[in-house]
């Protein structure tokens, strides 16, 4: 079924604008990034983010329209060829939808930390954006307040994080570019924070308090300066199967045991 005629044909020069947001320079440019997927644009379309444009496949209404119909009133939706589409997807077989979505100002830190109700996931220089996009995805389901991000890190609105993220990231904050020795600094007697190392620690564990968990990348994991300001360090204990989990499952473990901490005290 085609709806070739239901939504009007996007121009090149859109579609070249569009292309540019593949880029993060021009993310960061025009405050303007992808969110690709049917789950992805629902979770979108459900929060208080601003959608600037809907994309979408005519071939593959059959997996978008009940998305997009309830919304098109208010928000200009563009019909894409095929090849156009592509040149926007990062998936193979694309579910057919992509939003164009306008970035928001960053809270302020010392504020926002200050009403923060959840743990919170702060990793060290993620470069992975799958392994991101996971971490945020795992983040909002077990409850946390937010993911605060060092330097060095993939950007949070790279096309991939936000579709491994499958919406998470609109749920949630977060936070970039942030001095974590100096986060920490000011965490420390607020949130119990506990360090992730592979070499040694105890068991992930439910807490009692609210705490922070810190992560690194897959690669080189957490340094020495982060870890010093760990006030526990966990360590998923290992059979003799593969050399490693993958830090999206070891964080996932982890953020699971510290969310039965709060599950227990009934919050």
């Amino acid at each position: 079924m085609s709806m070739d005629s239901d939504h009007p044909r996007a121009s090149q020069n859109r579609i070249k604008r569009w292309t540019r947001l593949l880029e993060a320079k021009f993310r960061r440019e025009d405050g303007l990034f992808l969110a690709e997927g049917v789950k992805v644009v629902e979770e979108l379309l459900g929060s208080d983010w601003q959608t600037e444009a809907l994309l979408v496949l005519p071939e593959k209404n059959l997996r978008w329209e009940g998305v997009v119909a309830p919304v098109a009133d208010q928000t200009p939706v563009y019909s894409l060829s095929r090849p156009e589409f592509k040149k926007l997807s990062q998936d193979k077989e694309p579910d057919g939808v992509i939003a164009v979505v306008r970035k928001k100002e960053p809270p302020d830190v010392s504020s926002w930390l200050a009403e923060a109700a959840g743990p919170l996931l702060v990793a060290h220089e993620i470069t992975n954006p799958q392994n991101l996009g996971a971490l945020i995805r795992s983040a909002c389901w077990f409850g946390f307040a937010g993911v605060i991000l060092s330097a060095n890190s993939v950007d949070w609105t790279h096309p991939k994080v936000i579709r491994s993220s499958m919406g998470g990231v609109f749920k949630m904050t977060v936070l970039t570019g942030v001095d974590l020795l100096a986060l920490l600094a000011d965490l420390r007697g607020k949130f119990l924070l506990v360090g992730s190392d592979v070499r040694k620690g105890v068991a992930p564990h439910p807490v009692a308090k609210k705490a922070a968990l810190l992560v690194g990348s897959e690669s080189h994991g957490l340094p020495a300066s982060l870890l010093e300001c760990a006030a526990v360090r966990w360590r998923i204990p290992g059979g003799t199967g593969a050399e490693s989990l993958s830090l999206p499952q070891a964080a996932a473990i982890m953020m699971y045991e510290m969310s039965r901490g709060r599950m227990v005290n009934g919050e």
